[in-house]
């Protein structure tokens, strides 16, 4: 197994641990999640710091969803698409957002450079995560370009903004966000029963 491979299956199996535990996770556990010896992470990894960052720039990285939305049947309806995107995003923004929260309440603040250059962020790499994403959504619209009132890619973009908003909801009872269908059902028909019935 080379390095590179040892360091991914050092950070798989480290992801859950992290967004669970933050910083205070051990290298020990680290190790037993991942069926192998303690000084084998430290043959691919300098330190524990370096497992954090890692796990950081695994959970924020888009490759795995970008993954989850190219999967998606073209030939399901339009909306059963939108839905399982929806799902797929929302799936990755709580890893994310499980991750990072984790590491930051338990006190772990990234203040150095990685030093292994992959889990460096590349330069404007959130804004071409933003641009991935939305090309992966505008892939799953395309099929339906000639029954859409606007482009895909405004679909899209109106499709990630009405996402991002529902992550960002308050969580209280009366006010639960969206559901992905709801979601869907929204971007696609509005709100009215009738669309023509509003003047």
């Amino acid at each position: 197994m080379s390095v590179e491979q040892r360091r991914i299956m050092i950070v798989t199996a480290a992801l859950p641990l992290v967004a669970e535990y933050g910083a205070a996770v051990t290298t020990s556990q680290i190790a037993r999640a991942a069926g192998i010896g303690e000084a084998t992470i430290f043959r691919a990894f300098k330190d524990k710091d370096e497992v954090l960052d890692a796990c950081v720039a695994e959970a924020v990285g888009t490759d795995h969803v970008l993954r989850e939305l190219a999967s998606i049947d073209l030939a399901e309806p339009l909306g059963i698409r939108l839905t399982e995107a929806a799902e797929a995003l929302h799936a990755h923004l709580e890893r994310v957002g499980a991750v990072v929260g984790s590491l930051h309440a338990s006190g772990h603040r990234r203040g150095r450079e990685p030093a292994h250059p992959a889990d460096r962020p590349a330069p404007d790499s959130r804004a071409r995560s933003m641009t991935a994403l939305r090309d992966g959504v505008m892939d799953l619209i395309e099929p339906d370009r000639d029954a859409l009132r606007l482009p895909p890619e405004k679909v899209a973009a109106a499709f990630l903004g009405l996402l991002f908003t529902r992550m960002q909801a308050p969580a209280a009872e009366a006010d639960a966000p969206l559901t992905p269908e709801e979601l869907i059902a929204v971007l696609l028909h509005g709100t009215l029963n009738d669309p023509g019935s509003s003047r």
